[in-house]
């Protein structure tokens, strides 16, 4: 059901399940939310699971079997990504240096690549929409070779603007490849909100009030976002599925805003 899809798990020390595999409607994905103070470390491993974390804001190390790299983010608003993928049964730890907070997300898959890491430097941005539905979108780990079956990006809201607009959906009922979804949402200045609505074809509508560190999974249906005057929002999205190919399907209804000159 659309309406068990938010989650909200407040902020707290140490790694904090956000959405599991298996449980609320996830088939596919599961993730995390690791919150380390200065001076303190994690310890994760994931079998028959490929991981991406994704540094959402400080300073630290992250370990990876034989490999180690320093890594360092100033917040998602002010830098772009810096993210590392691991393959399964691969021992991750993050040591902080400063506080640190990221996002793991993990699916199932017998097989993977070695340990990668993608800085700054190497995120594709890409400019989508125009005029009020204009927003960033950040390509991560997309058409990379490690990743086996997960892809992950980020998306940049202006403020009023929306995204996932003209509303899409990839659950297959129209021949697009059937793929979960999950998003992960940061807000500035923080106290503020966003929506996040989903819909299907057959009538089934919820809207979501979405705030800083919010999760959504989205396991079927059009999504689209909105974020209100004054608060930029942020959304990490996290996808797997049939295929590793992203393939939307766009509610004809509201198709024709393409057709707008500009």
């Amino acid at each position: 059901m659309l309406t068990d899809t938010l989650h909200r798990v407040p902020r707290a020390a140490g790694r904090q399940l956000l959405v599991k595999r298996g449980a609320d409607g996830s088939r596919e994905l599961t993730a995390w939310r690791l919150h380390l103070p200065a001076g303190a470390t994690d310890d994760y491993v994931a079998p028959n699971e490929e991981t991406i974390i994704v540094l959402q804001d400080g300073r630290g190390i992250f370990a990876a079997g034989d490999h180690s790299w320093i890594v360092g983010r100033s917040g998602v608003f002010a830098d772009r990504a810096t993210a590392l993928y691991l393959p399964p049964n691969t021992p991750l730890r993050v040591t902080a240096t400063t506080d640190l907070e990221a996002v793991l997300v993990s699916a199932e898959t017998a097989e993977g690549g070695k340990p990668a890491i993608v800085r700054s430097e190497d995120v594709r941005v890409n400019a989508r929409g125009r005029g009020d539905y204009a927003r960033d979108v950040h390509d991560i780990f997309v058409t990379d070779p490690h990743a086996r079956r997960l892809m992950v990006g980020e998306t940049f809201n202006p403020p009023g603007n929306w995204s996932s607009y003209p509303p899409h959906k990839h659950d297959g009922k129209n021949g697009e490849p059937v793929l979960e979804e999950i998003y992960y949402y940061r807000v500035d200045p923080p106290q503020g909100f966003g929506h996040q609505m989903q819909y299907s074809a057959d009538g089934e509508c919820v809207t979501h009030v979405v705030r800083d560190g919010d999760a959504v999974l989205l396991p079927y249906g059009y999504h689209p976002v909105s974020a209100p005057p004054g608060y930029r929002l942020y959304y990490l999205w996290a996808i797997a599925g049939a295929e590793r190919r992203l393939a939307l399907y766009e509610d004809p209804t509201h198709k024709w805003i393409h057709e707008i000159a500009d």
